[in-house]
């Protein structure tokens, strides 16, 4: 590493001083010049381009964990302590700015529905469980309000909506997406926070119209709709936070984006 940063400096500096503060000699550095890289080092080079190659195609998104679990997906041997060395000593991070902050109020709703998933976030097949939940993006012209709808068997968006206001409409056509796109049979698990938008009758009734169940969180328990929390966490980890947004347009167009060309497929 001593005789890396020389290299890298001694247009700045002299070898000499260079090595003298980092008090190596300035046989060693010439030595090391004409010193062919080890089998370990080509293998770590060959590793970290593959390393830098998910990164860049994952968003700058994935941890070292998770980087290791995409490239022993795409068949490349290499060991979690090793990805997670590379990417330290390179600088490689993923991106993440603020823990994500439940914002729901549960203040004078409706009564809710039981819990039927009692924290149980795997289902057996597509379509027998949902989960539903709303969050906020700040732009410069207001905020935008994104509304979502997963199915937990693969945790993909089904259903989403994007407007101007948190409100019932906003929900029910998330829901009447999901629906549309997936015809869901009759027991369907359809499970969201007690917000009074998943409360009132016209959303319950559109859940009846496909025969579905619903469900609520316990109160003020974020831990109860936990999938749908950590899609937001990653959304707002892996974009929002680092965009700034001009216009609605703007966010409701990264948003798209993210969504559907990234995070489902």
């Amino acid at each position: 590493m001593k005789y890396a940063f020389i290299e890298q400096h001694r247009s700045t500096y002299s070898v000499a001083s260079l090595c003298r503060v980092l008090d190596v000699s300035r046989s060693g550095f010439y030595a090391w010049q004409c010193r062919t890289p080890s089998a370990h080092d080509r293998k770590d080079e060959v590793l970290l381009r593959e390393v830098y190659r998910v990164h860049g195609e994952h968003r700058g998104a994935c941890g070292a964990v998770k980087t290791w679990h995409i490239l022993q997906q795409e068949g490349i041997p290499c060991g979690k302590h090793r990805v997670a060395r590379l990417r330290r000593t390179n600088g490689i991070e993923a991106k993440r700015k603020q823990r994500f902050r439940v914002t729901t109020e549960h203040h004078h709703t409706p009564v809710a529905a039981p819990d039927l998933l009692n924290r149980e976030f795997h289902a057996s097949a597509p379509n027998r469980t949902w989960v539903g939940d709303m969050t906020f993006i700040r732009t410069r012209e207001g905020w935008l309000y994104l509304a979502v709808m997963l199915d937990l068997f693969s945790r993909k968006v089904v259903g989403w909506s994007m407007g101007e206001k948190p409100d019932q409409e906003l929900a029910s056509a998330a829901l009447s997406m999901a629906i549309a796109h997936r015809r869901p049979s009759p027991g369907l698990i359809h499970h969201t926070d007690r917000g009074s938008v998943y409360s009132a009758r016209s959303y319950r009734e559109l859940i009846e119209s496909v025969e579905g169940r619903p469900s609520m969180n316990g109160r003020k328990s974020a831990y109860d709709n936990a999938v749908a929390e950590s899609f937001f966490s990653n959304l707002k980890n892996e974009v929002v936070h680092h965009c700034d947004f001009k216009t609605r347009d703007h966010a409701r167009a990264a948003i798209f984006d993210y969504i559907e060309l990234y995070y489902n497929r």
